[in-house]
């Protein structure tokens, strides 16, 4: 059989998966119409946002993870949903959240390796309005979302 992983591992990641239906209308013991119904109205309602694949990211080859926190410089103290927004374009970026604290911005990236895990931060540090970046690297991830490890 023809081998698609890396086709396929983008659109996964983009949201390319979709409730059962079935499977959730037997669990619930609801019919499948009053199920899509209610689901039809959480994503409307913009409760639910995606639906993603979640990954061991060691067997996709993007076993290099890493926690960024970011501390922005006063003149974009104010608005920190800009930059939030703009790093959370790239592809490495899985979450960008605003905190409260020393750190504004803490970012979960995942990289190939360390290398290109450098680049990523070289370009983080050269956007106006970064302070300070610290970085934790992940050894080990336990629990992803919703995962059952």
């Amino acid at each position: 059989m023809k081998d698609i992983t890396s086709k396929l591992i983008p659109l996964l990641k983009e949201g390319f998966c979709t409730p059962q239906i079935a499977r959730l209308s037997r669990a619930l013991k609801v019919p499948a119409t009053t199920l899509h119904y209610n689901i039809k109205k959480l994503e409307r309602e913009g409760a639910v946002i995606s639906y993603q694949a979640v990954f061991d990211h060691d067997k996709i080859d993007e076993g290099f993870s890493a926690y960024i926190l970011i501390s922005l410089s006063p003149q974009e103290y104010g608005n920190p949903e800009r930059f939030a927004f703009e790093i959370a374009k790239s592809p490495c970026v899985q979450n960008v959240d605003i905190c409260n604290g020393e750190w504004e911005l803490v970012a979960k990236v995942t990289t190939r390796d360390k290398a290109e895990f450098y680049e990523l931060v070289k370009n983080f540090i050269s956007k106006k309005g970064v302070g300070k970046i610290i970085s934790l690297v992940s050894y080990k991830q336990i629990k992803a979302c919703y995962n059952r490890r």
